[in-house]
């Protein structure tokens, strides 16, 4: 009997609950919305109902209801590296345990910076309520396509334009604090290697570099020669960039991201320069890449998961037409290790 009890429950419609009560079923679904014109006791008594019977609208009938497609766009670049896949699938873990608990599912779409058309697509078929953009770029396409729909989104990376509502890791003050805490070893010269400057997170990360380099320069404390390298993606220009401040003994190379900084120590191993005897090693972001790595690397450490958590409650929030901030930073924390441990 209790069996049966549960898949009447299982199977109950807006109709079913409309006939129980003895209300239309415009009633029956202002009172699940919480949207229309509709006396306090009878909402408490269709609610009262719906509880004691495990009643779950049917998402999309709720959907069709609400004019929503329950779905939400998640934008990845196609052009991300090996090492920047466990940043994605980070984000999308925490993006995905808070749609789903919203009744949301997830939708993915892959563009890159001269090819935004199976965004447009999902855009022009009403597949998705709003989007979450995972990179952030000088001249970003993706976002300026969604800002003419008009459609909610929010961006995960940092960017100049105001209208645009983005969440993002504090990139700049944490590599500012991260190189302070090297020049306070004693030094002197130090040199940054960058990945494309086209996208937000590796200006940020700059930013922070010589915003350190600078303060000390200010404070009369500290006196480093600083070097910045950017679009260091080709090997063959970063082991001739490599060997360049080697003959310029540098003695602390920083990465902005760990692709760059395990092909920065590949290229230190063939020439047998040690770390961090010879030469300190650092990155701006941590990743399961150089986990492992001996010796153990001082770098940036993010929680990517919980990034992936806040975007998707605001962009949620976004779609239910409540006001949200503009910007909002998470924090970070610094992480020294073996690679740049003193000599001496």
């Amino acid at each position: 009997m209790a069996e049966d009890k549960k898949a009447e429950d299982k199977n109950l419609t807006i109709n079913d609950i409309a006939d129980a009560l003895g209300v239309s079923k415009t009633t029956v679904s202002r009172a699940i919305s919480g949207k229309g014109r509709i006396g306090e006791e009878t909402r408490a008594r269709v609610l009262s109902y719906i509880k004691a019977h495990n009643y779950r609208p049917n998402v999309i009938a709720k959907g069709l209801a609400q004019s929503r497609t329950y779905n939400i766009g998640l934008v990845i670049p196609g052009d991300y590296n090996i090492v920047e896949l466990p940043f994605f699938q980070n984000c999308m873990l925490g993006i995905s345990k808070i749609a789903s608990s919203m009744d949301y599912d997830v939708l993915v779409s892959i563009v890159t910076a001269d090819d935004i058309s199976r965004l447009q697509r999902v855009v022009v078929n009403h597949k998705v309520d709003g989007f979450i953009l995972t990179r952030t770029l000088v001249k970003d396409a993706p976002a300026e396509y969604l800002k003419e729909t008009g459609i909610p989104f929010v961006a995960i990376g940092c960017t100049e334009d105001e209208s645009v509502v983005w969440i993002d890791n504090d990139h700049r003050n944490a590599c500012r604090e991260l190189t302070e805490a090297i020049l306070l070893q004693g030094v002197e010269k130090i040199a940054l290697i960058g990945g494309n400057r086209t996208h937000m997170v590796n200006r940020c990360r700059v930013q922070g570099f010589l915003d350190a380099c600078q303060s000390g320069r200010e404070k009369g404390i500290l006196k480093p020669e600083s070097y910045v390298f950017s679009d260091m993606e080709d090997l063959k220009i970063l082991e001739e960039t490599i060997e360049k401040l080697l003959l310029e003994k540098v003695e602390c190379i920083i990465s902005t991201d760990d692709y760059l900084c395990g092909s920065v120590l590949n290229i230190l191993r063939q020439k047998k320069i040690k770390v961090p005897e010879q030469v300190k090693i650092a990155s701006f972001y941590n990743s399961s890449f150089l986990e492992n790595h001996i010796p153990s690397v001082t770098s940036v450490r993010f929680d990517i998961e919980e990034l992936g958590k806040m975007t998707c409650r605001t962009l949620l929030k976004m779609i239910d037409g409540e006001k949200v901030p503009g910007k909002s930073l998470l924090g970070y924390r610094i992480s020294m290790r073996e690679s740049t441990e003193g000599t001496g």
